[in-house]
């Protein structure tokens, strides 16, 4: 750990790393507040959330659009890192699976808000949009591929089918308190699996 020299400063390092933690903690509260209260949450709920105050957050983020995209990059990569951790320490390969897709449901949620948060900004959601997708195909490619060779589910799902799929089905969350995506996308893997021989 880092100690203070005889000028009684803390070295640059340890404060630009604190300022990353601080800020992956807001981002996180941000992101569960979202996805109970929607994007346009006010920010004193995330602030109560991340316990900083309102200007920490209008310091890291001047817009809500900033505030926004930024979850949203947090998420995506906390979504691809997710992969290959649950797949070394869940039960199964199918236990991974089903583990980030929650977690990419959680997302998705959030997600929903993106578009209209940036409707300024046509193309700045479309390459958000392309980011996503680049980087969590490959992760939900190997989570099949993994479940696949364990033969827990049939072969022949394309990963960007599966989550077009999951996001398809997460459109009306927002505006029907009856309607739970998470039942349906259940049912859906349930038809990925092979069936038990007897």
């Amino acid at each position: 750990m880092p100690t203070a020299g005889q000028s009684g400063r803390v070295p640059a390092r340890s404060k630009r790393a604190d300022a990353v933690r601080n800020q992956q903690t807001l981002l996180a509260a941000a992101a569960e507040v979202f996805v109970t209260s929607g994007v346009d949450a006010p920010i004193r709920e995330i602030a109560a959330k991340a316990g900083v105050g309102l200007g920490t957050i209008y310091r890291h983020f001047p817009t809500r659009a900033d505030l926004v995209v930024a979850v949203y990059r947090h998420q995506v990569e906390a979504c691809a890192e997710a992969g290959p951790s649950l797949l070394a320490r869940a039960d199964s390969p199918l236990a991974a699976l089903r583990q980030w897709i929650d977690l990419f449901v959680d997302f998705l949620v959030t997600k929903h808000g993106l578009a209209n948060t940036l409707q300024s900004d046509s193309s700045g959601f479309t390459a958000l949009h392309t980011y996503f997708v680049g980087r969590l195909e490959p992760v939900c490619a190997q989570l099949l591929d993994a479940a696949v060779d364990a033969g827990e589910i049939r072969p022949g799902t394309q990963p960007y089918e599966l989550m077009r799929g999951i996001g398809n089905l997460c459109i009306g969350h927002d505006g029907d308190p009856r309607y739970d995506p998470r039942r349906l996308i259940d049912l859906l893997v349930q038809g990925l699996q092979r069936p038990q021989s007897s």
